[in-house]
Order: C-alpha cells, then sequence, then structure tokens
C-alpha cells in the first residue's frame, strides 16, 4: 500500500488495523456525526433525477439529508427500480450508468462530510439484485427446492459482483425466515419449512456474496444484511407484521438455527424483525439482539432495523425520540426510515441513552465501511459481469428447482407418442408472472414462458398451439371454450397454472413498501396473506374442463406459495417462481432433455383448514380430522424422477451414517437422499423427524453407490448427552417415517462419530 504523509490522521493510514482506525476516527467524531452515522432516513430514488440530455442530478432532498447530520450514514435503495419506487427504465439508472450515479452520490456525500465519511449504498438483493438490468434468479422458495447450496452459492456470488459493479456496498437478503404457515406472502422468500435446510444455503449465501472471511471485503464481494432475525415466519394467521406466539424452545430449535449459521460463516449484518418475541417486538428486545446474538453467539457485525420498526416501539416507551433510545439500547446500530434515530443525539443529551452505546453502534458501521475499503475508494472497481453467466446461473437454479410431484408415466412427453401438444393456461404464455416479489421491471423481450421454451425445444413435427384459457384471478370463463377444443384436439395438454407477485403501478403500498391493496393478478408477495390457498376460481374450471376431454394432462404450477390443487391431471409438477427463463428450464424437463431434480422444501397442504402441517412437529399421537386427512397432500422432501431408486437400510459408520443408493429404473438420474433423525428417549418432548442431511447422487440405471453422512459438531451440538437417537435414510419425510432406521444408540459425552 501507499504510505501516507506525515500528519495524515490515523484513521485515512490503509496499513493501520481496522479496529485502530475505527477508534481514531470516533475519537474525532461530534455527537451530531455519530447520530448521523447510524441514520438511513432517505428513500435512495428520492436522491437524484434524470436530466433532459440523460443524465442525472442530485436533489434538494438529498442535500437537506447530508446537512442535516453533516454527511450521510447509509442510503437506501438508490438503484431500486419497481412499481412502488416508481423507477423504470425511463427514469432510472440501468447497467451502462448505475456506477456513474452511484459515483455522483457518493462524490457529493465525501464532500459534505468534514472528516470524509463515506456513505453504505445498500440495495435489496432478494433473489438477484433489484436493479434494472440486474440478473433475476428464482425466489427462495424454488431456491429450496433445488437442496443444492453449491449451485446457489455460485449465484450469490455473481449477485455481489453485479451490485458492486454497479456501485451497492450492503445487500439485504431473506434467508432467516422459516415457511411454518403457506398463508404468509412472503413464503417464497423462505427456503422452505426446515431449518437445517436453510441454514445450509444461509451458510451457501454468505460464503457465495462475501466470500472468504476476510478484514477486507475483496471488490467483487458484498457483506450481507440477513433478514429477519428472528421468527417472522411464524406470525399468527400467516399474517404479515402479525404477533408471534413463540415459546423458547420453539424459536431456538426452529427459528434460529439458519441464523445462528449465518453468524458463525460470518455474515457481516442481521435486520431485526418485525414481529414481537415473547411481547417484546424484535428491534427493541435487548435478550435478542445483545444477550443472544452478541454475547452468546459472538456476533460482532452490524444490526439494523427493518423499515419504520423503530418507531413502532413508541408504543413501549411513549414518543419517537424515546424509541429510538430503547432501539438503541437494545443493539440495533442502523435504522432505515425511521424518525426515532434521527433524536440520537437530544435521546443522550437527555440521559434516555449513553453516549457509550452510541459510540458501539457508531463504530460497527465505520468498521463495516473500513472493511469494504471506502475511505481508500468510495467508488466503484468492479467490472460488470457477464450478463450470460447470470442468464446461465439462474436458468440452472429454475431447471434444479423444478419438482415432480405426481406422474402417471405421462412424462417425460414422447415424440413417439405425442404429436400435437396444447399449451393452455394463464401462465402458460408469458414470463411477467415468473418472477416473484421484489423484482425491477424487465425490458421487453427479456426471459422465456413454458410456451416459448416448448417451441424452441420440441423435436421437429411437433405442432404446439396454445390457448391461455383464463386469468390468473377472478371467475372469467369465457375462454376455456378455445381451451377445451385444444385439448381435445391433442395428444397431451400442458396447463400452466398458478399465482403472481407482480406489483402493478396500481398497487397501493404501506410507508415500508409492502402492498396495502393487491391489484390484477397479484396473489402472493409482501402484503398478500391469503385465508385460503386455493387458486383463482376460474382456474380450476379450466383444470376440470380439460382434464374431462381425456386428453392426458400435465399440470406445471408457478407460485410463491404451496396452493391447494388436486392430483385429477395425469401429471403434475411445480416450479415456485423461476425467474425470467424458468419457461425454458421446465420445457427441458418436460421434454425430458432434464430431469426433474427438484425435491419440495415445504409440505403442501390439502386445504387451508389443516394447518400447520409441517412434517417436524412434535411426535404426538393424535389422529387425522373427522372430515379430512390431517397428513399433507405432498410431503417435505417429496420429489419424483424418470427412473426409480432403492434405498438400503442405514447404517453407522467409524465417522457417521452410511447407506446405499440404487438406481432400479432405465434413466441415468437424481436423487436426493434425506438423513432424518428421530429422537427416542431425550428431555423434551421430541419432534417426529428432523433433517439433519442430505446428498444428490446422480446414477446411471444400475448403478448402486453408497452415501455417506458425517456427523460432526452440528450433531453434537443438537444432541445432548444420554439422548436415545436413530436415523433413517429416505426420499422424503413421509417415506423416512416407514424406512428401516439405524440401531439405536445413546449419545455420550462425547459422540465418537
Amino acid at each position: 500500500m501507499t504510505a501516507t504523509r506525515p500528519g495524515t490522521p490515523l484513521y485515512r493510514d490503509p496499513t493501520a488495523p481496522v479496529d485502530t482506525r475505527v477508534r481514531d476516527l470516533l475519537s474525532r467524531m461530534t455527537l451530531r456525526e455519530k447520530a448521523g452515522q447510524l441514520n438511513q432516513r432517505m428513500y435512495g430514488w428520492d436522491a437524484y433525477r434524470r436530466t433532459r440530455d440523460g443524465g442525472f442530478e442530485l436533489t434538494d432532498a438529498l442535500y437537506a439529508e447530508t446537512e442535516r447530520f453533516a454527511g450521510l450514514g447509509a442510503l437506501y435503495g438508490l438503484l431500486r427500480a419497481d412499481a412502488w419506487s416508481g423507477v423504470d427504465h425511463a427514469t432510472g439508472s440501468g447497467a451502462e450508468d448505475g456506477a456513474e450515479l452511484a459515483h455522483l452520490v457518493q462524490r457529493h456525500v465525501v464532500e459534505r462530510s468534514r472528516l470524509g465519511i463515506p456513505a453504505l449504498f445498500v440495495e435489496e438483493v432478494p433473489h438477484g439484485h433489484m436493479a434494472l438490468d440486474g440478473t433475476v434468479l428464482p425466489v427462495n422458495l424454488a431456491v429450496g427446492a433445488t437442496w443444492d447450496p453449491e449451485l446457489y452459492e455460485r449465484a450469490a456470488a455473481h449477485a455481489a459482483a453485479e451490485l458492486r459493479a454497479r456501485g451497492g456496498h450492503v445487500a439485504l437478503v431473506p434467508a432467516l425466515d422459516i415457511a411454518r404457515d403457506p398463508r404468509w406472502g412472503r413464503t417464497e422468500e423462505c427456503f422452505g419449512e426446515d431449518p437445517y435446510l436453510a441454514a445450509r444455503l444461509t451458510e451457501a449465501l454468505v460464503s457465495g456474496m462475501q466470500g472468504a472471511p476476510a478484514e477486507y471485503f475483496p471488490a467483487d464481494k458484498a457483506p450481507v444484511v440477513l433478514k429477519h432475525f428472528a421468527g417472522q415466519g411464524a406470525t399468527v394467521g400467516g399474517r404479515n407484521s402479525a404477533e408471534s406466539e413463540l415459546g423458547l424452545r420453539e424459536l431456538h430449535e426452529i427459528h434460529l438455527p439458519a441464523a445462528h449459521a449465518g453468524v458463525r460463516a460470518g455474515a457481516a449484518a442481521v435486520m431485526a424483525a418485525y414481529n414481537e418475541v415473547d411481547g417484546l417486538p424484535c428491534s427493541g428486545n435487548r435478550a435478542l439482539l445483545h444477550e443472544l446474538l452478541r454475547e452468546r453467539w459472538g456476533f460482532q457485525g452490524l444490526v439494523m432495523a427493518d423499515g419504520l420498526a423503530v418507531d413502532r416501539l413508541a408504543r413501549i416507551t411513549g414518543d419517537k425520540v424515546s424509541a429510538g433510545a430503547l432501539a438503541l439500547d437494545s443493539g440495533v446500530d442502523l435504522s432505515l426510515w425511521d424518525e426515532g434515530f434521527t433524536h440520537l443525539e437530544a435521546a443522550v443529551e437527555r440521559g434516555l441513552v449513553s453516549e457509550a452505546a452510541l459510540d458501539e453502534a457508531v463504530a460497527r458501521v465505520l468498521r463495516l465501511k473500513f472493511r469494504l475499503g471506502l475511505f481508500e475508494q468510495p467508488y466503484s472497481t468492479c467490472p460488470l459481469p457477464s450478463p450470460a453467466v447470470g442468464r446461465d446461473l439462474s436458468t440452472a437454479l429454475a431447471r434444479a428447482a423444478v419438482t415432480l410431484l405426481h406422474n402417471d408415466d405421462l412424462l417425460p412427453l414422447s415424440p413417439a407418442t405425442v404429436s400435437r401438444i396444447a399449451v393452455l393456461g394463464p401462465h402458460s404464455g408469458t414470463g411477467a408472472h415468473q418472477l416473484g416479489d421484489y423484482t425491477a421491471p424487465q425490458r421487453p423481450g427479456t426471459g422465456t414462458s413454458v410456451l416459448d421454451g416448448l417451441r424452441k425445444l420440441a423435436p421437429p413435427g411437433i405442432g404446439i398451439r396454445h390457448a391461455r384459457g383464463c386469468a390468473l384471478t377472478g371467475g372469467d370463463l369465457s375462454g376455456i371454450p378455445e381451451a377445451i377444443a385444444l385439448a381435445a384436439a391433442s395428444d397431451v395438454a400442458v396447463l400452466v397454472l398458478g399465482g403472481s407477485s407482480a406489483r402493478s403501478a396500481g398497487t397501493g403500498f404501506d410507508a415500508n413498501g409492502a402492498a396495502l391493496s393487491a391489484v390484477s393478478e397479484m396473489t402472493c408477495g409482501e402484503g398478500v396473506d391469503l385465508a385460503g390457498l386455493r387458486l383463482g376460481e376460474a382456474q380450476y374450471a379450466l383444470l376440470d374442463a380439460v382434464v374431462a376431454t381425456g386428453t392426458p394432462t400435465v399440470v406445471v404450477l408457478i407460485q410463491g406459495r404451496p396452493h391447494v390443487v388436486p392430483d385429477t391431471a395425469a401429471a403434475l409438477l411445480t416450479a415456485w417462481y423461476p425467474g425470467p427463463w424458468g419457461g425454458e428450464a421446465i420445457a427441458e424437463v418436460l421434454l425430458g432433455l432434464a430431469e426433474p431434480a427438484g425435491r419440495l422444501p415445504v409440505s403442501v397442504p390439502r386445504s387451508a383448514a389443516q394447518l400447520p402441517v409441517h412434517y417436524n412437529h412434535k411426535d404426538t399421537e393424535y389422529g387425522g380430522y373427522a372430515d379430512d386427512s390431517a397428513e399433507p397432500l405432498h410431503s417435505f422432501g417429496h420429489g419424483l424422477s424418470y427412473t426409480s431408486f432403492a434405498y438400503g437400510p442405514p447404517r453407522l459408520s467409524g465417522h457417521g451414517v452410511e447407506a446405499d443408493l440404487t438406481n432400479t429404473g432405465r434413466r441415468h438420474g437424481r436423487s436426493v437422499a434425506q438423513l432424518y433423525l428421530r429422537r427416542l428417549r431425550t428431555r423434551v418432548w421430541p419432534r417426529t423427524l428432523e433433517l439433519h442431511g442430505f446428498r444428490a447422487v446422480d446414477l446411471a440405471p444400475g448403478e448402486t453407490r453408497t452415501v455417506a453422512f458425517p456427523l460432526g459438531a452440528d450433531f453434537a451440538a443438537a444432541v445432548p448427552p444420554g439422548t436415545v437417537v436413530e436415523f433413517r435414510v429416505a426420499a422424503s419425510a413421509r417415506d423416512a417415517l416407514t424406512a428401516v432406521p439405524t440401531q439405536s444408540f445413546t449419545a455420550p459425552e462425547e459422540t465418537p462419530l
């Protein structure tokens, strides 16, 4: 590094340790400047406007914000584009000029700061960077269906490189919410219903976006804010931001493992959730944010509040000044749009919170800025990664997520028996609803629908005809006769149904961006919770009518949550929200060009009335309902292949559990071997099953392979001494219930495995 000039402040010395630089800078700051570093008050899209010549100019709003605190701590959503922000291709920054905009804003911030402190640019990266021209990946629920952390790690690394190349610094990524009630509109943001699966994917996310743990982040890596901490996936009734009735054991066993895994992987930050735990909102919960996160887990990173969550604490404290003090004292370091943190200077002066607590939070913000190298290089130096690579990764995730739930020997479609395909349904000819919530507007022509994919990939001589049939919502049946006619005249019908999280300009938004009113065909996403899990009524009418023609029918579901769809068709598969190029990935699976590799990350209920149906419930001997089964229609981990597999009995080895897996069919195939733990005797009431490992195995016809599951520190931490356990290896949670177990054993003081 270049030697510093004599008289240069220590915090400007790049050779000095980060903590030394932080202490030096902090000692030079006024109370006002310190408070400013903890505020993230502005919506980033209010900081600029397009000029007539196509450039950018800064707004009076940004000038006022930087003047208020003699600088700027962080700026949210400078590059965000969607219906809420109102930013589109005419008004926002694309791939070619995003860095230019970020540099313009950063230059202004540094110049307005007495000490030259740069701002953090915080961006949404839920499934790719939520910016114009950003690569859109399948949503988290689809990622969960891949059961493939290595593939997700590569996709996360690409998203981080795109963010940094555009001038962004910090990535907000949902990872910690566990899908316990699919009525929740944000189910699509969860990796699934299981804490072990979510933990492995959270580790992959942190590793991919941040790289190997180090003092400084590389130019193409981005610090991750894992959200939401904690228990937000367990709100009552599946209603967004509602209360959570969580006991401490449920919180620790189900809702904290992914967060703990992320912290151990080196996550730079977490976001405090909206919900309360035992009566205290997470943003004001010192037991959660300080005693658990910092003292017990040793977390040294940043805690950010969710949007406007600090101000909600005024219901407890009486006003927003004391609300800000409570949040800071509880462990929140950086606010989001709140007024409460703008009064921290007054809160310290009034004795509501100590300056020492303020200094600790400021130090964490500054430390992240130093680790990003912003004092030496406040502007982006990362080249924009190849869009083609992003497309390939998005398609690969979509392909790996396609999950075959039911198949009466219809799939894969064969040219020997199929010459005419009717492609039907509201999702069949459009990719607009494949993207999920938190997605920027797409340029015309981006992506492929199922119809596009089949037309591109079907062998010559196969005729493909199309009819929409009905809309995603409502009861208009006028298009169904055309669909019936096409189905009746075809060898097979591909019926593409589902839901949508696509927002439009007519959507009503809350101050934090959640949908207040769902318009058009929006049936999922933040703020769009459902009392039931049915599709639009016309979709069921279309399904019944097409099946009634007698034409073999495959139903494809494109959705952000498990909907209730009966197994009346000859084949059923789900692709979740597979991203822009998901239509091509689905077509590959339908035609047998790719194996259906996905496995369910959530249980699929028979109806909303039987919720909850997650597999890892407590092992009580309750029966079914008098009027229906208590079991899910399709269980966690389920997914069929185009071949068949046989699982041998598991056995304990010197290092873990092993089982032989054989491809007993006539095609090459992939199975996901799942290791489940069953506690036979334990100190507290056990769960029926607990996922404790998984391995994807590709096998040729007739091939047998031994699958090994090492048992290490995670097992020792999860199983207290004296617990009597057994393991089962199977293709799903339901299969594991009847699978042959290992010999039971008692966990010793130090597990020899």
